[in-house]
This record gives structure tokens, C-alpha cells and sequence, in this order.
């Protein structure tokens, strides 16, 4: 395994992390989604503190991103890690950056006493499913996401 540092994003990161935005968006074929700006990143990471960013980076190079926050659950009665996303550059994936940076995670949840850590994957993405289920986590059959956004989220309001 390499030797991967795992690193929180600052300010001045906004735009590396548009830039892993736009190779997530592209890889999961949704590059025509993305309408995040470097102004939103600051915003609403860094000035409004919605969500955090790490970077996994070999030999001082950030290979890898993950963007998560908090949430809650009723039922477990505390707050949780909700996983955003993650993504590893092609070119680096296999030598342990994104298990590095799910472990950084699971260890600021269990630190911090947080009920659990859960994510959402594209199912037809198999090689990403294969690698949460070799870690032990477990596919929630049964529930399906639901989502309000643009002028339907309006329309609601």
C-alpha cells in the first residue's frame, strides 16, 4: 500500500474541489448537473460550514476527495456521517486512498460518538459496491431516495 496522507480542505482549496466535483460528475456521467462554483464552495463549506472536505494525497499530491456532513437519526437518537461523495482519480485507485479516507471517517465518527456513517452509490457502479461490501457495509434493501430540487423544491415552499 502506498503511503497516503489524509488532509482537510481549507479556503483556499475551493477550487480543487470544483475540480473533483467535475471528474466525479463526469465519471458518474452527470457532468451536465454540476452548478457549483468556486463562490458556492466557499460559501457553503467553508464561510457557512454545511460540509467538510478531505483530500487523500500521495507524495503531496491529492489523489482523492470525499465531502461529507452531519446528519441525524431518530431512531439511534444521535447524529450520524453522511457520506456525499468520494472519489478517487483513476490513475490512483487500488493503492488505498479511498480506504484511507472511509477509515479517516469512521474514525472522526467513532471519536466523535457519532450512531453510524452511511453513503448512497449508483447501482450500476460495481467496482465502488464490491468495495463497501468488502469493508462490511451493508446495502439498505428497501428504501428508496426521494428528492425535491429546483421547481419542484419551489413549488413546495
Amino acid at each position: 500500500m502506498a503511503d497516503i496522507v489524509i488532509r482537510e480542505a481549507g479556503r483556499g482549496d475551493a477550487p480543487l474541489i470544483l475540480e473533483f466535483i467535475r471528474e466525479l460528475a463526469d465519471y458518474e456521467k452527470m457532468a451536465d448537473e454540476v452548478v457549483a462554483t468556486i463562490d458556492t464552495i466557499e460559501e457553503w463549506i467553508f464561510s457557512k460550514k454545511s460540509a467538510h472536505v478531505l483530500f487523500a494525497c500521495l507524495d503531496g499530491q491529492e489523489v482523492g476527495f470525499a465531502v461529507y456532513c452531519y446528519n441525524f437519526s431518530t431512531f439511534v437518537g444521535r447524529a450520524g456521517l453522511y457520506l456525499e461523495d468520494i472519489f478517487v482519480r483513476p490513475d490512483f485507485r487500488g493503492l488505498g486512498a479511498g480506504r484511507a479516507l472511509l477509515r479517516h471517517m469512521a474514525d472522526i465518527a467513532v471519536k466523535n460518538g457519532l450512531g453510524r456513517m452511511e453513503w448512497q452509490c449508483l447501482d450500476w457502479n460495481a467496482p465502488s459496491i464490491d468495495f463497501y461490501l468488502s469493508l462490511g457495509a451493508r446495502q439498505m434493501n428497501g428504501w428508496t431516495t426521494y428528492r425535491l430540487a429546483g421547481e419542484d423544491l419551489l413549488n413546495n415552499s
